[in-house]
């Protein structure tokens, strides 16, 4: 692919030449698909306001789609003091009549493009009249709803843990009854000329500490952007951002299938649905709880019963949901705060959780990204000579008097590395407790090893210059415990997809972030050994995974 085109798309020339072809093959015009799309990213980077890009495309709008009653750049500050939320609310004000589907009511009403305005509502930051800049913001051009929920589903996602094993592609399929080949996460592997795995790193300093895979890994779910641009272009308001809690869904019933939020999409997530899917809408997976058939677990469900879940008829767009379901309650309290690829992921490699709690995985993984990651491999390898013991394992085996080496000799699976490791988290901890929020588990975690280093103690003074300098702490600061954890695991740097284009995703990266020339490679697990199916297999293995006009993938 090249990188030295001028295309506006941020994955390239080729790339973009793909979806106007894409869009060729609708009914609807593509012009003025790929023209939206680029002003749609304008609006990200702050170069162009929402009222301006509204305005734009009025009379396009119109004409293509039937209505456009989205404000102009008169009408829109008048009407920003009116709205209350985003689209999604505004959706809920009508229903049709005798069953009809909103898709049917939204074309009758003539307003298939009328609410995508009602978005941009939401989305405004300072107003109709400027444009934002990065630098007036401060951190990017965000554009907030007028009523910011606390809550804000995301994930941090540790590229060197991740061991390219697939589950969690395979089971973000079963979970959401996907066509083969319909993937709304892809997990690679990849090389440039200063990147070609990680054998002989300096994570095994000290420890046998395997970090992943010896691949330099990429996991590309959808970002759920904070400013999604693939929002701006829906003529019928089906892609949307749920106000209580950011996700980016798309509302099947009022999709009609122009395919503008796959050209405008940054990141390359979104699927069409061309023929009818493999599972039947009756089939769906958890569609009826058999224990409570008034509950309905995936599709259709409470918020406004737009059907946003599971695997999308023929005829629409899909992409990553990030399982609503689960966050609804619908799975039960349990899954709240959890998705279906975090929770099969073997190494721990996804933490998913609101990313505005500093105290939830996803947080704590990116803020304290050294101390965190000793804690997930400390409790959640299966090898006993990898795993923190428990308070009570070690009361139970120590006694008073016993020396340092005798007492770790008492405790299965201890050695002088784990206890260095939990004394070092023990020395870095700020000490903030869990709460009973969802998906805390880090800090639950770091609770438990606080409490085991607090039962050894009472045993072992672990705060005198021997036991320092047995555990390898030098003088016992707690600039010498940061270190030790470094050597155990690395510090990794921390990266978004894509940052310069400003929607603000709500994934961040922990690892090496690819380079201008990476090139997808086979990874340690091939698609078909787990029953998976790369259709862009082909167009990934020619391309680039890399930084492309300035802007990294």
């Amino acid at each position: 692919m090249s990188t030295d085109d001028e295309s506006f798309h941020p994955l390239g020339e080729e790339w973009e030449d793909e979806l106007e072809t894409m869009l060729d093959d609708t009914e609807y015009d593509s012009d003025l698909g790929m023209e939206m799309a680029q002003d749609a990213m304008r609006v990200t980077k702050g170069e162009l306001s929402e009222a301006e890009f509204h305005e734009r495309y009025h009379e396009d709008v119109m004409e293509e789609f039937g209505e456009d009653e989205r404000p102009t750049k008169e009408a829109y500050e008048a009407a920003q003091e009116e709205a209350k939320g985003t689209v999604s609310n505004m959706l809920n004000a009508f229903d049709g009549d005798d069953g009809e589907t909103r898709r049917e009511t939204m074309k009758k009403m003539g307003v298939g493009a009328a609410a995508v305005g009602v978005g941009a509502f939401g989305a405004a930051s300072n107003g109709p009249e400027q444009s934002v800049t990065a630098a007036e913001e401060g951190h990017g051009p965000r554009q907030e709803t007028t009523e910011e929920s606390d809550t804000q589903w995301g994930m941090t996602i540790d590229l060197e843990r991740c061991d390219g094993c697939l589950s969690c592609m395979t089971a973000c399929s079963e979970e959401n009854d996907l066509d083969q080949g319909v993937n709304w996460m892809y997990v690679m592997a990849w090389e440039d000329e200063n990147h070609h795995g990680q054998e002989g790193s300096e994570y095994d300093v000290y420890t046998d500490f395997n970090m992943g895979s010896d691949f330099n890994m990429l996991v590309r779910p959808c970002q759920h952007c904070t400013d999604a641009p693939c929002e701006k272009v829906c003529p019928t308001t089906a892609r949307h951002t749920r106000d209580k809690d950011g996700l980016v869904l798309t509302d099947y019933d009022v999709c009609i299938g122009c395919r503008y939020c796959q050209v405008a999409c940054p990141y390359g997530v979104n699927y069409f649905q061309w023929d009818e899917p493999d599972v039947a809408y009756e089939d769906i997976d958890g569609l009826e709880d058999p224990d409570n058939p008034d509950q309905i677990t995936h599709a259709e469900y409470e918020h406004g019963e737009r059907w946003v879940d599971s695997r999308a008829p023929r005829g629409t767009m899909s992409k990553c949901t990030m399982c609503p379901s689960m966050q609804d309650g619908k799975q039960g309290e349990d899954k709240v705060g959890t998705s279906a690829c975090e929770s099969a992921c073997p190494p721990g490699a996804i933490q998913f959780g609101n990313v505005k709690d500093e105290r939830s995985d996803p947080s704590q993984h990116r803020e304290h990204p050294v101390k965190s990651r000793a804690i997930v491999h400390l409790t959640n390898s299966t090898d006993s000579t990898k795993t923190a013991p428990s308070a009570d394992q070690i009361n139970s085996a120590l006694s008073e008097g016993d020396d340092l080496q005798t007492a770790i000799d008492q405790i299965e699976g201890l050695t002088v590395d784990i206890l260095a490791i939990m004394k070092s988290i023990e020395m870095v901890s700020e000490g903030t407790e869990p709460g009973d929020e969802e998906n805390n588990s880090i800090l639950s975690a770091e609770q438990d090893i606080l409490s085991a280093v607090e039962a050894f103690q009472q045993y072992v003074d672990l705060e005198t210059e021997e036991a320092y300098s047995e555990l390898g702490l030098g003088d016992g600061s707690e600039q010498q415990a940061h270190f030790r954890l470094e050597q155990y695991t690395g510090d990794p740097s921390s990266f978004q997809l894509l940052e310069d284009v400003g929607t603000n995703p709500n994934v961040t990266y922990l690892g090496q972030e690819p380079g201008p020339e990476a090139q997808q490679v086979e990874g340690p697990t091939k698609y078909e050994d787990v029953g998976l199916l790369d259709e862009r297999q082909e167009y990934l293995d020619e391309g680039t995974v890399g930084r492309i006009d300035g802007v990294s993938l």
